[in-house]
């Protein structure tokens, strides 16, 4: 013990010389390493899901899960695969390999979740593949939009700033609170729908069979084969107002004539206030093993970027 002691003191420079290096690197580790208070457990887990309104746990299982898990089954660095059938609802749950990367694991399941989509039945939602992280879910850091302008532009500007902080790599998600969904509203006046021999469920029927995309099977050629589809989905309210519903002799009877269309919001599921007036709420949730100050620094500059080129187009 002495002997170490007298080595240390018989050395001085070369003690100095670690000292600083030491100090070196905690500096270093103290402005690397990420800081919060619950860290984050990064174990990479996605979550497959898929939607069949009113199919029972036993056809979800054949019809919905067995398509995906045959897909799911050739990616590499699976360690564990849960599913669940239930009541109008399948899912999947992937567990991979720690070290994994995440974003080529994310890729992976995309291409699969495709390759199955032929096999679902037609009436299934659309598949959606999210990553799930262990991290806390309270978000790191919430925006407040509001103002004299009317809501749809509030919604709008809210809609486009989700979209841009979710393209950075920190930002899992962003979740918005306060908005309503658009929709459109057909007002439909009785008495001249009466006077052309219409009742509602025609006019349903119409809009329903409609506004959706009808596949038309494939086309082979010489350099593949190629799926055909009628497109049929409205895009605008002026697509919903020229539709025929109804050929009288020469005349053709649209939905301009019986109807008035316009755009509206469905009622809303959350509320968000602002000094008592209504305000959009920006939740920004950060990836797992992200630096939380980062995070939010980014989500400042990019705020600050929307600010000024909303000065700019005034």
């Amino acid at each position: 013990m002495f002997s170490l002691i007298d080595a240390a003191l018989s050395r001085t420079r070369t003690m100095l010389v670690l000292l600083v290096f030491i100090l070196i690197a905690g500096v270093i580790t103290y402005i690397t390493i990420p800081k919060e208070s619950s860290p984050d457990i990064t174990i990479p887990i996605i979550y497959v899901s898929v939607g069949h309104q009113g199919i029972s746990p036993v056809d979800s299982e054949r019809l919905l899960v067995r398509p995906i898990e045959q897909q799911l089954r050739s990616i590499e660095g699976v360690k564990e695969m849960t599913s669940t059938a239930s009541e109008g609802h399948a899912s999947v749950i992937l567990e991979f390999s720690v070290g994994m990367d995440l974003n080529k694991a994310m890729a992976d399941v995309r291409e699969a979740v495709d390759l199955a989509k032929p096999k679902l039945p037609e009436d299934s939602d659309e598949p959606t593949v999210n990553e799930v992280t262990l991290a806390s879910e309270e978000p790191v850091l919430s925006l407040v939009l509001y103002g004299t302008v009317p809501e749809r532009t509030i919604v709008q500007i809210a809609r486009r700033l989700q979209d841009k902080l979710e393209s950075y790599r920190q930002v899992l998600e962003v979740n918005i609170a306060g908005d309503r969904e658009d929709i459109v509203e057909i007002i439909v006046d009785p008495l001249l729908m009466e006077s052309y021999g219409l009742d509602q469920a025609d006019i349903y029927n119409l809009i329903a069979l409609n506004n959706r995309v009808v596949a038309a099977g494939f086309v082979d050629t010489g350099y593949g084969r190629f799926s055909v589809k009628v497109p049929s989905v409205f895009d605008s309210l002026k697509d919903v107002l020229e539709l025929p519903i109804k050929v009288d002799g020469k005349q053709v009877i649209t939905f301009a004539d019986v109807a008035t269309v316009r755009r509206a919001f469905r009622d809303p599921e959350s509320y968000a206030r602002l000094d008592g007036e209504s305000a959009v709420v920006l939740d920004v949730s950060k990836r797992a093993g992200e630096n939380i100050i980062e995070t939010v620094e980014l989500v400042k500059a990019v705020l600050i970027e929307a600010q000024k080129n909303a000065r700019v187009a005034e």
